[in-house]
């Protein structure tokens, strides 16, 4: 059993504001473009009509729909005047973005950079991607993408050295690719495929389940499936999943999520009689997920409040029809990742009474807490994960922001440790206790990410797939500082450019950061960044607090009363920039996406002298409203509540739309959002850039790019993908005054 296949069902990291995983300056690793035509730009909402009479310097902006919206808040009166761009449907609000798409579309078209930025994205990204295999028997299912498929391909393979034949492609699905393949889940003897489905983006799933050997599409459609995986009782018959209830007409996208149910599905029949597993009326908040163990002996049920990095776990019987569902952790106390289970001894993951993680083993026929036995203890670097393959523990470690591993024995002793090329970021591992090779990946700045094949007894490592870039590795360099933050706290930064790259205070710099939800970010590849790279600039990535670079009490720095501690140790990664000469405040942008784009949007409110551009994409930036659409309430645990007096304080004190003030000469800013977006509802990108035009004082421009049937970044298709990065890396040139060193 595998933590880190577990934890695409455990969910706190699937809901959270993840978009971290597929931007900071783009993807390139995940999905791919179109065979028909390469080079073809999608469509983009059609811009109809202007609203314009907004002027600042040379930008005449559309004027949005505005109220008299005042609230209440613990007797603090706030203006909320953009209300009215909460609903998108709305007349006002649709006229309104037609205007602002019509405006930022007219800007892209004047930079003569734009069309060659696009090529040279497109030629790298046209190389072979690869995801890390997943094992059942002796088969193996990974997805592929030629180079510019729009959505990456499934395959299975029998063998390391087996011929790779075709299992789903969803290309297939839709004309223009927004419609991808979001979640698949092979039975434990390989016949069966359940898989999932989502549109333009959406965290809503539609599951679908196939014969492997012969392509055959079983009867079951499962709807109104949101943060889950399916995962298959051994006799085939079926699969456990979690569902929210219908959600009201017109409500699909914005309505809360509220009361999930964990349900079992029995194949070939329709969704209204599968079996209801567990539910929680009585706890609105609580989400569950259901992994049936390796030995399909138990259920193991997490139950997940929010992104709390706490749960509780549950299991049951797979033996008797008749068993009860038993509680064997009942208080969120602590983070319990389920790793495997031997007989009645299962293993966990845990940072109880070890902040940067631990494993312990709780033999379910004596659960007294008393009864727990620690099996590998804490470490001063942070456990991420850990799976059982071949009879050893394989635990992946992060020592600042950079990852190892080690293989343990089942008694906790240590084996060896696993050669890795260098600083980079792993990722896989996953098996059974029984099999004895695994698969893993490793990636870089300058490394697209080897799969590697690994023998665990052996301790050997052969690569499997090896993706072919058009570029040099070694013409790359990557170095990690330290700095110092306000309050003096040691943070790391990775700074990666050319080699010989001339530093002389001068050059372009793109600082990126995230900060948020205990998600750690380490080194990874990106042909976006390569692309910047290429043309001279330097690209920063800042390990701030509020991530899981250093274990929870890093996290903890960085949330609810704390969460200023985030933005001060960017605004000091960016000082430390300056400082040292890489680059100065006219020449430094800065991006971050998803919390990451709350991040960019309270810096460059606060500190908006000392930055050259802006990027802020699916940012959350109403800190008063973000729990009242769709997930937003389960960031509480992050930031806090406005229902909380004392943490309303924190959160007016930094909340992006409400500091923004006017007059104020605010940098050249590109807010980054789409209409398909609910994970962060668009109407926080919507009302902060109506704000933030309105307000400025300086001549800069301040836009808004609205991505027509996209979400908060899964799926989306890779000729859009490549066009976003394109606009983003445009805006940059031209913003930073940036002469390209092509």
């Amino acid at each position: 059993m595998s933590v880190g296949r577990f934890k695409l069902l455990y969910i706190p990291a699937v809901l959270v504001l993840a978009f971290v995983a597929v931007v900071g300056l783009g993807t390139g690793c995940q999905n791919a473009e179109g065979r028909d035509n390469p080079t073809a730009t999608p469509p983009r909402a059609s811009a109809t009509g202007s609203q314009g009479g907004l002027k600042r310097g040379a930008f005449t902006y559309p004027v949005a729909p505005r109220s008299d919206q005042v609230d209440d808040y613990h007797g603090v009166k706030v203006a909320d005047p953009f209300r009215p761009l909460e609903d998108p449907d709305a007349p006002a609000t649709r006229r309104w973005v037609n205007a602002e798409i019509k405006t930022t579309d007219a800007y892209f078209d004047g930079i003569p950079e734009r069309e060659a930025i696009k090529e040279r994205l497109t030629k790298l990204w046209n190389y072979e991607k690869f995801g890390v295999p997943v094992l059942r028997g002796d088969q193996y299912f990974y997805t592929r993408n030629d180079g510019l498929q729009n959505q990456s391909v499934l395959y299975l393979q029998r063998g390391v050295r087996g011929t790779p034949r075709m299992v789903l492609d969803p290309n297939t699905f839709s004309k223009d690719g927004t419609v991808a393949l979001s979640g698949w889940s092979p039975s434990h003897d390989a016949t069966l495929l359940a898989y999932a489905t989502s549109s333009s983006g959406s965290d809503w799933q539609e599951w679908f389940v196939k014969t492997i050997s012969t392509g055959m599409k079983h009867k079951d459609d499962l709807k109104w499936v949101k943060f889950s995986g399916a995962s298959w009782t051994h006799d085939n018959r079926g699969f456990f999943y979690s569902r929210y209830d219908e959600p009201k007409e017109g409500e699909e996208l914005k309505g809360v999520n509220y009361y999930q149910k964990l349900y079992y599905h029995r194949l070939d029949s329709p969704q209204s009689v599968d079996v209801l597993t567990y539910e929680r009326p009585d706890h609105k908040d609580w989400g569950f997920s259901g992994q049936v163990t390796d030995s399909g002996r138990y259920l193991i049920i997490n139950v997940w409040k929010g992104t709390e990095q706490k749960n509780l776990v549950f299991y049951k019987s797979l033996m008797r029809r008749e068993a009860e569902v038993t509680e064997l952790i009942s208080d969120f106390k602590a983070q319990f990742d389920f790793i495997d289970a031997y007989g009645p001894v299962f293993w966990f993951r845990t940072d109880l009474d070890a902040p940067r993680g631990r494993v312990i083993a709780i033999n379910i026929d004596k659960p007294d807490p008393a009864n727990w036995k620690e099996v590998i203890p804490e470490t001063k670097d942070t456990l991420l994960s850990v799976n059982v393959v071949s009879d050893r523990f394989i635990a992946s470690y992060l020592r600042d922001a950079s990852s190892y591993v080690k293989v343990y024995n089942l008694d906790g002793s240590f084996s060896h440790d696993v050669a890795l090329p260098g600083l980079g970021t792993v990722r896989g591992f996953d098996g059974e206790r029984k099999d004895y090779l695994t698969f893993y990946s490793f990636s870089g700045f300058n490394d697209p990410g080897t799969i590697y094949s690994y023998n665990v007894a052996a301790n050997e490592s052969k690569v499997f797939r090896r993706p072919k870039v058009d570029m040099n590795p070694d013409d790359f360099v990557t170095k990690q500082v330290f700095y110092k933050s306000k309050d003096g706290t040691r943070v790391p930064m990775f700074i990666t450019h050319k080699k010989g790259l001339k530093i002389d205070g001068n050059t372009p710099t793109l600082l990126y950061g995230y900060g948020g939800f205990n998600i750690p970010i380490t080194p990874s590849f990106r042909v976006s960044r390569l692309v910047w790279m290429e043309m001279g600039g330097i690209y920063a990535v800042a390990n701030i607090r509020g991530g899981g670079e250093y274990g929870q009490a890093w996290h903890e720095a960085g949330m609810k009363l704390k969460k200023q501690n985030v933005f001060d140790d960017f605004i000091a990664a960016a000082e430390y920039l300056i400082d040292n000469h890489y680059t100065n405040s006219k020449k430094l942008a800065i991006m971050g996406a998803s919390n990451g784009g709350l991040l960019v949007g309270a810096c460059l409110t606060q500190r908006p002298d000392l930055f050259g551009a802006a990027v802020p994409a699916v940012g959350v930036m109403d800190m008063l409203r973000f729990t009242k659409f769709t997930i937003g309430w389960a960031w509480v645990s992050d930031y806090g509540s406005p229902d909380n007096p004392d943490e309303f304080k924190a959160l007016y004190a930094y909340s992006p739309l409400q500091n923004i003030k006017d007059g104020v000469h605010y940098p050249p800013t590109l807010v980054m959002t789409a209409d398909h977006d609910d994970r962060v509802w668009p109407g926080h990108s919507f009302k902060f850039a109506a704000r933030l035009q309105e307000a400025q004082g300086g001549t800069d421009p301040v836009l808004i790019r609205i991505q027509a049937k996209a979400g908060h970044g899964a799926g989306m298709p890779t000729a859009m993908r490549i066009q976003e990065q394109a606009d983003i890396l445009s805006f940059l040139v031209h913003e930073l005054h940036m002469k390209a060193d092509w």
